[in-house]
C-alpha cells in the first residue's frame, strides 16, 4: 500500500526537491547527449527514469 501511495504521488505534479548523488561518468555523458538529442532537461529525464523504476517495483509487489 505504501508503494501505491508513493506511485500516485510521483504521477502528480508537486514540489521539487534538490538532492545530489554520484553517477558513472559514461552514464552521465550518455544522459547529457540524450537530453540534447531529445531537447529535454536532465532533471526531466531523471524524473522519468525514476518514475519508471518505481512503477517497475510497484508492479512486482502486487
Amino acid at each position: 500500500m505504501k508503494y501505491i501511495k508513493l506511485y500516485y504521488k510521483l504521477s502528480c505534479m508537486g514540489q521539487k526537491k534538490t538532492f545530489s548523488t554520484r553517477i558513472d561518468d559514461e552514464l552521465l555523458k550518455a544522459l547529457k547527449h540524450l537530453a540534447v538529442d531529445t531537447d529535454r532537461a536532465l532533471g526531466e529525464l531523471l524524473e522519468e527514469a525514476i518514475r519508471e523504476l518505481v512503477r517497475k517495483y510497484v508492479k512486482q509487489k502486487k
